[in-house]
């Protein structure tokens, strides 16, 4: 053989692992694919029964230390049972209850705002005839501002909110009955950590996952709702309340909740007062709001549920187009339930959450041991 000056290549081979696959990894990859694009089909078809039922199951989650403080206290089961569900109640009501009232305030509030809304069009038509811009023009392009169509479009939204009540009434049956099935969910977690030690393990970081979101997310949320409340209230901006429960709510909504809550009160401020208000409430918005829940608060969700920024973003993305807005609000704790089923459930795949935590863990297994009863 002749000799060339170049050196062998030497390739390592691949480790050889025990035992032989039943049929090529690659196609169970494919079917894995397959069954999650079917999977994820039907999610997206029963979206109006799966999205409240989850939210009943994040809410019972959220609330189920307070049955465990009354058995720790020696109160019988069914007192921790009706503490945690009239807490998780009144939360829902008083939440839905600002919604629907301040919205049909602002329903009766905005035929008000006409003269205004026709003044800032006419100034607005003038600069642009100054700037040599065609009348025929200016009308097309300023025929859709209308404020009877905004007027429909919020009763749209108030009639939205009726539907959402009766998704409210199917949430608050649900949580009667899963606050039922809590009482006994100690012993079952015990019997399930003694024969299935792992599914016991990844429900347990599920569930604290989800705890620890839902605290940072109120926090800052109720954080953000006062600093904002007041601000619109110093500045003279109607119903001050409503854009706070706003702000409070959309904060749930990872990354881009404060522009949804932005958006109506500058509106708002701009028929009110002008351009001039309405730019402050914008930089008022951008410092409190831009400031706490896109660079504070997503270190602490990270750090508190093991996700990354762009994970989290995607979730949002991905779950919104699943579920809806309710998916939006779900996101993050949604993601947790895959994580928990697809990777914490199998000790060989929880590598895979050092790769989408926000930092590389020390120890998969520190934060969260295998389940304990109670």
């Amino acid at each position: 053989m002749r000799r060339t000056g170049a050196l062998p290549v030497r390739v390592t081979p691949p480790p050889v692992t025990a035992g032989a696959w039943a049929i090529p990894r690659g196609l169970i990859v494919l079917l894995a694919i397959a069954a999650a694009v079917v999977a994820i089909a039907g999610i997206k078809a029963f979206a109006g029964v799966l999205g409240p039922a989850f939210l009943a199951l994040m809410l019972t989650v959220a609330v189920h230390p307070l049955q465990r403080w009354a058995r720790a206290r020696g109160l019988r089961p069914w007192i921790g049972m009706t503490i945690a569900l009239v807490a998780v109640w009144l939360i829902l009501i008083v939440l839905l209850g600002a919604l629907v009232l301040s919205a049909a305030r602002l329903a009766t509030e905005l035929p008000d705002y006409t003269d205004r809304v026709n003044e800032l069009l006419a100034g607005l038509r003038s600069r642009l005839a100054d700037r040599g811009v065609d009348s025929s023009q200016i009308r097309n392009l300023l025929s859709g501002l209308d404020v009877d169509k905004v007027v429909s479009v919020l009763g749209a939204a108030l009639r939205g909110l009726v539907g959402v009540l009766s998704n409210l009434i199917f949430v608050l049956v649900l949580l009667m009955f899963m606050a039922f099935d809590a009482m006994g969910i100690g012993r079952k977690l015990a019997v399930v950590s003694a024969m299935r030690p792992e599914i016991a393990y990844a429900l347990e970081v599920f569930a604290v996952g989800t705890r620890k979101y839902l605290i940072v997310s109120t926090v800052f949320g109720a954080i953000v709702a006062v600093l904002d409340g007041i601000a619109l209230w110093l500045m003279g901006v109607p119903l001050p309340i409503l854009w706070a429960v706003l702000s409070f709510i959309t904060n749930y909504i990872p990354n881009i909740g404060f522009v949804i809550g932005l958006v109506p009160p500058a509106l708002l401020a701009l028929l009110n007062s002008g351009p001039t208000l309405m730019i402050w409430v914008i930089v008022v918005y951008c410092v409190i709001n831009f400031v706490i829940q896109s660079i504070i608060q997503p270190k602490y969700v990270g750090d508190s549920v093991g996700l990354s920024v762009t994970v989290t973003f995607l979730s949002l993305v991905f779950w919104s187009w699943v579920l809806g807005a309710l998916g939006a609000l779900l996101a993050v704790p949604l993601t947790l339930l895959v994580k928990a089923l697809l990777l914490d459930i199998d000790p060989t795949t929880r590598w895979v959450s050092a790769l989408i935590a926000d930092t590389a863990p020390a120890a998969l297994d520190d934060d969260v041991g295998p389940a304990s009863p109670g």
